[in-house]
């Protein structure tokens, strides 16, 4: 008999025709002009490696004594991180991750049961759709809609609330649409889930890169009407995605218990090792100059992305107030995957297409603004060349 496997894995890994062709092209060595960068460790930043491989080797790591939280000096530095954002926060109520995808997996643990929800937004990062499934959670979407800026489309929220619903996600700033959670939205989010019993969770791990004219305080600030939780972590906040250090902060009523059971769920697997947890301290102290370059690298394609828009009328640029993304709206005469194969068969340009993150039928594109200057202005040249040709 052949060997069984759980329905909770059974994805269609099936190959799309847009990942041949990129792998490909990339085989035989062809130039690809790569608007999907997000890895900042392969964007040209500098790093300082002798401070980041230095944190590494302290004492400390040689032994043995494990904290389900995490290590004390670890969660002290974060608390430090949110103090300088205005935000008290005491070591005891954060816990240390891996990851905020392991994050992610702790909270749905404590509070789904299989088969329960958690809402969250549409459009947002696919990887969400392979933790819920893992989990034998069901996300329900949410949407978000544009009109003079990205709007949560509240009444539609409401809507989707069920017995099953048990929590609603928000990326603050989202991932891709680059928009802060406004202070309206949020007491909405915070009344809707203290009225049904909700706990909400938010990711935080884009604050720190505001554009230029906007900001976005942490969800870490201010009352705290439901249970609420708190994630961000050193991939996007230090650059140093390899890193693996993230974390959850937790507020409002319900919490003691909350951390309690969190703390036996961190115990059971013990994922985060001794040396980056006692690194994370001079990581988080050090990560200004990082950002520095990140911020002014994300402002000057913005500005350069603007100048070639605005020589053509086929593409436009969304509004965007934090993040490394911004989106683009094109005319819709191709499905998504069919554009970027286009794009890159024909102009050796990689995008992402808008279906990826979700968004509604045709017409979108989703680029980084992570990306080398060298390669974001001749790309969305050609990106408005394929348009301009119609």
């Amino acid at each position: 008999m052949q060997p069984r496997f759980s329905d909770r894995t059974c994805w269609d890994t099936t190959e799309t025709e847009l990942a041949r062709e990129l792998a490909d092209r990339r085989l035989q060595r062809q130039p690809i002009i790569d608007l999907t960068a997000s890895n900042p460790t392969h964007c040209g930043f500098n790093y300082d490696e002798a401070a980041l491989l230095a944190a590494l080797q302290h004492p400390d790591s040689l032994q043995y004594d494990p904290d389900p939280r995490g290590i004390r000096s670890a969660r002290e530095a974060v608390a430090r991180y949110y103090a300088e954002r205005r935000a008290d926060v005491s070591a005891d109520q954060l816990l240390l991750t891996t990851s905020t995808s392991e994050a992610y997996s702790f909270l749905f643990r404590l509070l789904c049961n299989a088969g329960d929800e958690v809402l969250i937004a549409q459009p947002s990062y696919p990887l969400f759709d392979f933790l819920a499934q893992l989990e034998d959670v069901r996300l329900v979407p949410y949407h978000l809609f544009y009109d003079h800026g990205w709007q949560t489309d509240i009444a539609s929220l409401r809507e989707q609330i069920t017995p099953r619903t048990r929590a609603i996600a928000v990326v603050h700033p989202n991932n891709p649409t680059g928009h802060f959670t406004s202070d309206a939205e949020r007491h909405e989010l915070e009344q809707i889930c203290a009225e049904h019993g909700l706990a909400l969770i938010v990711d935080e791990v884009f604050l720190d890169y505001p554009m230029p004219g906007h900001s976005g305080s942490s969800f870490a600030t201010g009352d705290h009407p439901a249970l609420t939780f708190v994630l961000s972590g050193l991939s996007k906040i230090a650059a140093l995605p390899q890193m693996k250090a993230a974390w959850i902060a937790g507020f409002g009523p319900g919490l003691e218990e909350a951390m309690a059971r969190l703390e036996i769920v961190a115990d059971t697997f013990l994922s985060m090792n001794a040396p980056i947890q006692n690194a994370l301290p001079a990581w988080l102290a050090n990560c200004g100059d990082l950002q520095r370059q990140i911020r002014d690298r994300v402002a000057g394609n913005l500005g350069i992305l603007d100048q070639t828009l605005a020589r053509q009328e086929m593409v436009s640029r969304l509004d965007v107030e934090a993040g490394w993304y911004a989106v683009l709206r094109v005319p819709a005469l191709q499905h998504g995957e069919d554009l970027a194969s286009r794009l890159l068969r024909d102009e050796g340009v990689s995008i992402h297409p808008g279906y990826f993150f979700g968004f509604p039928g045709d017409g979108w594109v989703v680029c980084s603004l992570l990306a080398e200057p060298t390669d974001l202005a001749p790309g969305i040249a050609a990106i408005c060349r394929v348009f301009s040709a119609v």
